[in-house]
């Protein structure tokens, strides 16, 4: 077994002896239990899943699918981008869902923005679709469908070689196709990304770098 249980342990005794565990000698990668917990996985703000270390080939067509729940109404959902500027980004801004894509050409947005600012930063499950074919995206948001035109029709190819980063992105990763640095803070479920018709479902404790992100579990949900 070569990973972390993901569970809480509590009134652990060695020869009769209980663990004092408030004032660790070291701790790595331990957050606090949750009174209710819901499957997912939990971004605390302050970092970010970092998948596909070899590098992600986003190329002509990608469909993204995941469930997300926050309270803040700012941060990075997921990003893949080149040394050049081809790349595709998902964040929200100021509540608003925005689906970044560059071809080469130039930066392509679909946005979501929601009737009330805090529509989506309600502390519930929402689900979002964001599709490229090509030089075509669009972006479906609790069955919300928003598309774009785009005056870059013969680029059609995001040439993309880095691996996914989702949730945030460290400081010294280029991102092309994201505004926001602000890391997420919630909970992230049901990642999968498919091309034609291979469908890859994300395992965030397959991640090769985390921080600040806890697969296993969400807290209850916030109120």
């Amino acid at each position: 077994v070569t990973h972390s249980i993901p569970a809480c342990i509590s009134s652990m005794t060695i020869n009769s002896k209980q663990l004092e565990n408030e004032s660790p000698v070291s701790i790595f990668a331990v957050n606090k239990c949750y009174e209710t917990v819901q499957d997912g996985t939990f971004f605390d703000g302050s970092g970010f899943a970092a998948l596909v270390r070899e590098g992600y080939k986003v190329r002509s067509d990608v469909n993204i699918t995941l469930e997300f729940r926050t309270t803040a109404v700012h941060g990075v959902l997921l990003g893949v981008s080149s040394a050049k500027v081809d790349a595709i980004g998902l964040e929200m801004v100021h509540g608003k869902v925005l689906f970044h894509v560059n071809n080469g050409a130039g930066r392509l947005t679909a946005t979501y923005e929601p009737r009330g600012t805090n529509s989506l930063c309600d502390g519930k499950w929402h689900k979002l679709q964001a599709n490229k074919s090509k030089h075509r995206i669009s972006l479906i948001i609790d069955g919300n469908l928003v598309h774009t035109d785009n005056p870059y029709i013969q680029s059609t190819s995001a040439d993309t070689n880095n691996p996914i980063y989702v949730g945030g992105y460290p400081a010294d990763v280029k991102q092309n196709c994201l505004t926001s640095k602000s890391s997420f803070r919630g909970c992230l479920r049901n990642l999968v990304l498919t091309k034609g018709q291979h469908a890859e479902l994300f395992d965030f404790s397959r991640a090769f770098d985390l921080r600040g992100v806890f697969p296993h579990s969400c807290p209850g949900a916030e109120h």
